[in-house]
């Protein structure tokens, strides 16, 4: 039962920061936040996400670039010319470390408004820190799996956070429904998603990149995110720009 409960929060926990933090703040500027605010939540990141942790400037230049260049060559992660995940995720790993590393130099345009904090970066990004949450990941299994099967887990959570990228970027643009007629292969994965905490609602969030809310277009589609950002934002510990399901200008 302890393995089972520890998967879980630490499946929705590095879910969560992704989708909060670097997806719809850093990456679309969908909310704002103080400076002190932003970097707690780069700690409370590294923490949930351990050996998968990314650089949240990193991530938002290349997300930016995947909506300017969806399903075009261009695109950091596209299954139209990839022709499999794991092709896919080489070529995403491969842009995302250029982008940290400076190796790979995007248009200017999408580095304007993403958080920084190299330092911090440079400490959580070393190997150490990853061999580190590996090791705890290993150590917890020894100490509380009561099955063989349980041990199959462990890379999941090595990898957590390119997992989460690669049912979201692979599947939710080959499989699931459309709400908007779009000029890519953007998909809504699942009609109800709980699972991914409102990020395979992907052809809502290409049609609204800036919005708060990536379900809503649907009755059935409800982003379990949402109410926690109206809730953060009327505590005022982030700043909502709208709240309604309109196109918000993204900032890049």
């Amino acid at each position: 039962m302890a393995v089972l409960i520890f998967f879980i929060a630490h499946w929705f926990l590095s879910l969560f920061s992704q989708t909060f933090f670097y997806h719809r703040y850093a990456s679309h500027g969908a909310f704002t936040m103080s400076k002190s605010r932003e970097r707690f939540f780069y700690i409370f990141s590294y923490i949930v996400q351990g050996s998968s942790y990314m650089s949240p400037r990193a991530y938002a230049i290349m997300h930016r670039m995947h909506h300017a260049y969806t399903d075009t060559e261009k695109d950091p992660h596209s299954p139209k010319f990839q022709k499999n995940v794991i092709e896919m995720m080489m070529r995403t790993n491969k842009i995302y470390m250029g982008i940290y590393k400076g190796t790979y130099q995007p248009d200017e345009k999408f580095m304007k408004n993403v958080p920084d904090w190299p330092a911090f970066d440079k400490w959580a990004l070393t190997w150490t820190s990853s061999v580190f949450w590996s090791l705890l990941y290993i150590a917890f299994y020894i100490f509380f799996a009561t099955a063989w099967w349980m041990y199959f887990l462990i890379p999941i959570h090595i990898l957590m956070g390119p997992v989460h990228g690669t049912i979201v970027n692979w599947f939710a643009h080959k499989y699931g429904y459309t709400n908007f007629k779009m000029n890519n292969t953007s998909k809504n994965l699942l009609p109800v998603d709980f699972l991914m905490l409102g990020e395979s609602y992907h052809n809502n969030h290409h049609k609204y990149p800036a919005s708060i809310n990536f379900g809503g277009v649907r009755w059935h589609e409800i982003d379990p995110v949402y109410p926690v950002i109206r809730f953060l934002n009327w505590l005022g510990i982030v700043h909502i720009k709208s709240t309604s399901l309109k196109k918000v200008e993204v900032e890049f």
